[in-house]
């Protein structure tokens, strides 16, 4: 039986959260093109949900671990890499490995899995 914690509307909840820090996140280092939760493209919400589950899932996952699982999603959804993120050409300028990545979004990554941690604690 799945716990509270781990429900499909913990999920979608811990989710929101992970969202908009990562807004706040961005918007605080000049990229102020993220939506809030509520107008969220489909495609954005089920990325944030599929982050979380993946990291309920591998609690113990080094830091590069959340990037590379999302950018493996991205990139079997027909995503590319390109210099501007353009949603409806699938084209995201991060789909690079963790390595290569510049501070602000290793943080960014550190932050989501840090907002994962501190909402749904492994029990």
């Amino acid at each position: 039986m799945k716990s509270e914690i781990h429900s499909e509307t913990n999920i979608e909840r811990i989710a929101m959260v992970c969202h908009e820090a990562n807004r706040a996140w961005c918007h605080a280092n000049g990229d102020v093109s993220q939506v809030p939760w509520a107008d969220a493209a489909d495609w954005q919400r089920k990325s944030a949900i599929a982050g979380v589950r993946y990291s309920l899932e591998h609690p113990n996952a080094p830091d590069s671990a959340q990037h590379d699982q999302w950018m493996a999603d991205k990139l079997r959804d027909g995503w590319v890499y390109g210099p501007v993120k353009d949603a409806a050409a699938k084209i995201h300028p991060t789909l690079v490995p963790f390595a290569e990545l510049p501070w602000e979004q290793h943080v960014k990554d550190k932050l989501f899995m840090a907002v994962v941690r501190a909402l749904a604690p492994v029990q």
